[in-house]
């Protein structure tokens, strides 16, 4: 989640409103032409990530992570104290969303520069406890890693469950090549889990930690009915209602139960999630990946269009962890020893 106010995110957009990549106005780092022509970025073609994030059933596994974000108070805190959530909601995804395609796509010097930015605003943000009066960072370490694995949890298993073919090792190097995101934003790679069996022992050493608090109600009551225009109330009713529900019941049990709405049974819901993956793949990949700031069609621009991501025809084995990008190396990215850059 993106915690800042109003005057940084004025700080941090690009002059005329455009994506924030460098280069944006003239030729970007890698487009032909230029030095950076064969950067593969962070992860590049040869990563899992590379091939996940090209599904459009991402959107769905973004708004499952706000669900279960909003389940930590404290991390919440540092949300809904630094920001106006319920009126910048849609603001804060689209932002999330670009910050992981600039991570996913771009160039190495995009990715990092998206890292430091969110390292300098979370800096200077703090929130405060209710009931003891603490002030404490929003960067604590603590927080940072909830966030983290609240997201690569919701990206894998809402993917995973909608049809996309993955063995248990190519799961394993997509929660291992995310360190490297987790050390973009302050984190050390070496703390955060490398393994779905690692994820799962996460979770359940910070369940007690977790509950469904006002910040929580308010999330949940901005899904389940976001303020719209009264022209857009029919389609927020017909569409919106399903994209939401559909989020929430992919939730763990857990999440469930704190929230004190039952969801179907996980069978059901895999079923659920398998439908709606297979009629939102049915929109051609050259229209979706044509929606700003368009991160795959220029990712494949500047690396070639053999790198055209294909979720749904992962290869088997390690065929698809061994091309370039520094994701593939076991320490998040940095094959000395860890540093928080900027």
């Amino acid at each position: 989640m993106d915690d800042r106010d109003d005057r940084e995110r004025q700080e941090d957009r690009p002059a005329g409103g455009g994506p924030d990549l460098p280069g944006e106005s003239g030729p970007y780092p890698g487009a032909p032409g230029t030095a950076g022509q064969r950067d593969p970025g962070l992860f590049g073609p040869g990563s899992v990530t590379w091939q996940l994030h090209s599904d459009p059933m991402m959107w769905i596994a973004g708004i499952r992570a706000l669900y279960l974000q909003a389940l930590h108070p404290r991390a919440m805190r540092g949300v809904t104290q630094n920001s106006d959530f319920r009126n910048d909601a849609w603001g804060r995804l689209r932002r999330t969303a670009h910050f992981v395609g600039t991570i996913s796509y771009g160039t190495t010097e995009a990715a990092e520069r998206a890292g430091a930015r969110v390292r300098r605003i979370h800096r200077h943000l703090k929130a405060t406890d209710p009931a003891t009066g603490e002030r404490y960072g929003v960067d604590e370490p603590a927080l940072l890693l909830w966030v983290h694995c609240a997201e690569v949890d919701s990206y894998l298993q809402v993917l995973c469950r909608s049809g996309i073919p993955l063995t248990d090792a190519q799961a394993d190097r997509y929660v291992a090549e995310h360190r490297v995101g987790a050390r973009l934003v302050g984190l050390d790679p070496a703390l955060v889990p490398a393994t779905t069996a690692g994820l799962a022992d996460y979770f359940a050493r910070v369940l007690p930690e977790l509950d469904c608090g006002p910040e929580a109600r308010d999330v949940d009551a901005f899904l389940r009915r976001p303020p719209v225009h009264p022209l857009l109330a029919p389609a927020r009713e017909l569409l919106w209602r399903q994209v939401a529900s559909l989020a929430y019941q992919a939730l763990p049990p857990f999440a469930h139960a704190l929230y004190g709405r039952p969801a179907a049974a996980p069978e059901t819901v895999s079923r659920r999630l398998t439908t709606a993956g297979s009629l939102l793949r049915r929109i051609p990949a050259r229209v979706r990946w044509q929606l700003p700031p368009r991160h795959i069609l220029r990712a494949m621009a500047r690396l070639g269009a053999d790198t055209r991501p294909s979720p749904y025809t992962l290869p088997g084995g390690a065929a698809i962890l061994d091309g370039p990008g520094r994701a593939q190396r076991g320490d998040g990215g940095d094959s000395t020893r860890w540093r928080t850059p900027g």
